[in-house]
């Protein structure tokens, strides 16, 4: 393993506590080949990243194209269903190279957020009017090569998406998500293949979305192949009513009923939960990502977080709908919600919401190798500057505490993945102007 690059990070987020002067030796391989301290000063030839350095951090649920929705459904009266109207609108207009330009924008816009992995819950799959591309996977391969281009890594979530609601037929919105059957669209998934920065894994819509007779043949594809599977999970009071009708039983108890649940799975939300939901997931070791932002600006509530982790989920963070690009934002969310809910304080440490949005983001993700700054792990971290108007000054100045209750998006001076150094000194390295590509890209489909 010959060794490429030397960083050294003025301070390191080591998972316990914050170490000055770290010195990390990349492989060519894209790993931390080795790990020092007490190093005072950069070594000759190495690249000194100043601040605190921490993981990458993992967005674990994505939808590309929402970012197109940013101030646009902001202002005026309604709910999720109304908001998913103009969602739909937006997605009509997509093509393969436009959701290729869309998509590199939105992920060099988590680049620069510190975001080194993406979850992309992708069910945009074929044509208005649900005919195929000539290569089936056109979309998500768009996703896959976006994600390249912007220098992070993707887990592609290729969704299952097959219902307008518990049997009835897409409506004209979705055909172009739908597949026909599970059957079909496990054929159709199979094709695309893992690559150095991408890997692929599944995704159930929802159970509105999946009739319950195919739920298990996603869960089977997925297990196959020991990849992750996300679902998006009652979100909405009005979801778990109508499976109830339609079933007799949550939705959570239909998924367990069919083998959905397991440790490679991740419910998306959980926000409306029972106590025995509640129960099934955590014995499961089934994870849940919480998307605090996208919670609160659709108004679906506050999901039971605390709860799900003390009966055994695993949390993991997202930005969803990209309502805001910026994980720390979503731990610091977490915590806030709660305190909101429960009127007390101080229900995880920082250091325990530092590590929904590293480590265990990038285990829901597959990427059980990142997420942690050691040898062996995938050489993928970020930097925080700790003398903006934000992070200067916090006692203990230099804890997980400054990254989590002090810092947002815009303090990340420094992206690294695979010791490629995608963001320096706060400027996109592949992408020159992100701000230009955002907004034409945005602007191409609401003209």
């Amino acid at each position: 393993m010959q060794v490429t690059q030397t960083y050294w990070l003025e301070h390191a987020w080591l998972g316990t506590h914050v170490e000055p002067g770290v010195a990390l030796d990349v492989s060519d391989e894209g790993r931390i080949a080795a790990l020092r301290t007490e190093v005072a000063t950069p070594p000759p030839g190495a690249t000194a990243l100043r601040g605190l350095t921490i993981p990458g951090l993992a967005n674990a649920h994505s939808h590309a194209f929402h970012r197109a929705l940013r101030s646009t459904v902001q202002v005026g009266s309604g709910t999720f269903w109304t908001w998913r109207e103009v969602m739909y609108g937006v997605a009509s207009r997509l093509t393969p190279d436009s959701y290729f330009t869309l998509a590199r924008a939105v992920y060099a816009e988590m680049a620069l957020a510190g975001i080194t992995a993406v979850g992309e819950f992708h069910y945009l799959h074929h044509a208005p009017g649900g005919t195929p591309y000539d290569d089936p996977n056109a979309m998500g391969e768009a996703l896959i090569a976006a994600a390249a281009e912007a220098g992070i890594r993707i887990t592609l979530l290729d969704t299952a998406y097959l219902s307008s609601g518990f049997g009835a037929a897409p409506d004209r919105h979705q055909q172009r998500f739908s597949d026909g059957t599970a059957e079909a669209w496990a054929t159709r998934s199979s094709v695309l293949k893992d690559r150095d920065h991408a890997r692929i894994g599944a995704a159930i819509h929802s159970v509105r979305a999946v009739p319950a007779d195919q739920l298990g043949i996603v869960a089977q594809w997925a297990e196959e192949r020991r990849a992750p599977l996300h679902v998006h999970l009652s979100e909405q009071t009005a979801e778990n009513e109508a499976c109830l009708a339609a079933h007799g039983r949550t939705p959570t108890r239909l998924l367990a009923d069919h083998g959905v649940l397991g440790p490679r799975t991740t419910g998306v939300h959980n926000t409306h939960l029972t106590a025995e939901d509640i129960a099934l997931l955590g014995t499961a070791s089934t994870g849940t990502c919480m998307c605090p932002t996208t919670e609160r600006d659709l108004a679906d509530g506050i999901g039971p977080a605390l709860q799900l982790q003390r009966a055994g989920s695993p949390l993991s963070l997202g930005s969803d709908s990209h309502a805001v690009i910026d994980i720390l934002e979503e731990a610091r969310a977490m915590e806030l919600n709660e305190r909101l809910r429960s009127r007390t304080r101080g229900h995880w440490t920082a250091a325990a919401l530092l590590r929904a949005a590293t480590a265990d983001g990038h285990a829901a993700l597959g990427w059980d190798d990142a997420g942690v700054i050691e040898p062996g792990a995938l050489a993928d971290f970020t930097t925080i500057a700790l003398d903006s108007v934000r992070t200067a000054g916090p006692v203990p100045r230099l804890g997980a505490e400054t990254a989590v209750f002090a810092a947002s998006a815009a303090d990340v001076r420094h992206t690294v993945v695979g010791g490629r150094h995608v963001v320096r000194d706060g400027a996109h390295t592949l992408v020159p102007d992100v701000p230009r590509a955002l907004a034409e890209s945005i602007a191409a489909l609401h003209a």
